[in-house]
Order: structure tokens, then C-alpha cells, then sequence
């Protein structure tokens, strides 16, 4: 039961990490009547975890590599907390 809860968790914040990747390559316009809730609310959860990131690696060729970076971060810790459960 507690791994579901554990493995559900991380599963929308893959998505949410995942939406914010395709939010940085479409640009909508974060004020807009429809998306922009949508919008602020996946940066507002992505973001803070990206932060740190980003001020330690900067972007190269303007590519940004930390959502990936935080993606292997959280699948390792994922499996961290899972193993400790079991």
C-alpha cells in the first residue's frame, strides 16, 4: 500500500516534470484565460526542484539539462525510499 502511494507520487511529478520540459519548448502564455492556471500551477511545482539545479549547471548551447538531471535524481531516490520500505 505504501509503495502504491510512493510509486503514485513520483508518477505526477514525472508528468509534471515531463509537462514542464514541453511548457519550455511551447511557451504559452502563462496569463492566458485557459492555460495559464495550467501553466503556473506545473511551474510552481517544478521550478523550486529545478532551481538549484540550474544555478549549478547552466545551460549549454541553450539546452537545458536539468530536468534531467532532476528526473535520474528522483527515479534514484524513488528507489531509495522504496528499498527502505521493503
Amino acid at each position: 500500500m505504501l509503495i502504491t502511494l510512493v510509486n503514485g507520487l513520483f508518477t505526477i511529478f514525472y508528468v509534471l516534470l515531463f509537462a514542464n520540459i514541453i511548457i519550455s519548448w511551447v511557451r504559452p502564455d502563462p496569463y492566458h484565460p485557459t492555460w495559464g492556471p495550467i501553466v503556473r500551477f506545473v511551474r510552481s511545482v517544478t521550478d523550486p526542484v529545478l532551481a538549484p539545479i540550474r544555478r549549478f549547471l547552466p545551460p549549454f548551447g541553450g539546452l537545458d539539462f536539468s530536468p534531467l538531471i532532476v528526473l535520474f535524481l528522483a527515479r534514484f531516490l524513488q528507489r531509495a525510499i522504496i528499498s527502505l520500505i521493503i
